[in-house]
């Protein structure tokens, strides 16, 4: 686990990420399941699902997950000729890596694929980002190689599957256990139905435009902001930084830019 080495340093800010949909411009996971498990169509409806509380993360992914039989080195190699890096992503680790600012993963997805997708798209330097997320492991009586051969191992046994929160609370925790130590700004980006968890647990969340995290966010009355991509996150992420404006402030400008419609929100997967 990143805590509590992420500390070393003490660290003005700490950023934890989603993966798929955030960093890359795709989710690999709902890459496979529409191209090579039951489609588009059926994980629409899952994602709705669990959107509404009819069903929990966990039950719908490990649905989608299981409707894929391409053995895993395959799928890998699939994602890795198709998933596309957000253009602003390596802008923004290479200012963080520049002034001592932690980037963790927390990711739903499983950790081979993450780490083959970062180091192909951000390079080497990708293995200095922290990975906290689900594993891969064989079925019984086969082998990740053959057809029908893997499946999820979860992180955790809570209805995420990789309940978020349980990752960043200890940062939390260490800091009202210490008050008089200076307490990093923690920020969370996100975009989809796997970043509920995490939702409430940082001092500001950053949740993709046009998402279902925002409209997660909208109905239960989370304060956010709203990204197009990485190069909004690294502008305002380095304004707090240098304190040209604060946590509260952008919160507070997003709130009542939504409150006067100009943010249109739909639900996408």
């Amino acid at each position: 686990m990143p805590y509590p080495s992420a500390l070393k340093g003490n660290p003005k800010c700490i950023f934890f990420t989603d993966f798929d949909g955030t960093i890359t411009l795709q989710d690999s996971n709902d890459m496979l399941t529409d191209n090579l498990g039951f489609g588009q169509k059926r994980r629409k409806e899952l994602n709705a699902d669990c959107l509404d509380g009819r069903a929990t993360f966990r039950d719908t992914f490990q649905q989608m997950l299981d409707s894929i039989k391409t053995p895993f080195p395959e799928c890998i190699k699939y994602l890795c000729d198709n998933i596309k890096l957000d253009p602003y992503f390596s802008d923004f680790f290479h200012w963080a890596r520049g002034n001592g600012v932690p980037v963790i993963v927390l990711s739903s997805g499983m950790e081979p694929i993450i780490r083959a997708l970062l180091l192909k798209l951000v390079g080497p330097e990708a293995h200095e980002i922290e990975i906290v997320c689900n594993e891969v492991v064989d079925r019984p009586g086969k082998t990740k190689e053959q057809e029908g051969g893997w499946t999820i191992k979860f992180h955790d046994d809570s209805g995420f599957g990789h309940d978020k929160s349980l990752a960043i609370r200890p940062y939390a925790k260490h800091f009202a256990d210490r008050p008089n130590e200076p307490r990093p700004t923690m920020f969370y980006a996100g975009d989809g139905v796997s970043d509920l968890s995490a939702a409430r647990e940082t001092d500001l969340l950053f949740a993709k435009e046009g998402r279902d995290l925002v409209t997660y966010c909208e109905r239960q009355g989370i304060p956010f902001t709203i990204f197009e991509d990485w190069r909004s996150i690294l502008a305002t992420t380095k304004n707090i930084f240098e304190g040209k404006t604060s946590v509260q402030r952008v919160a507070t400008e997003t709130a009542e830019q939504v409150r006067h419609g100009g943010n249109e929100v739909t639900v996408n997967a």
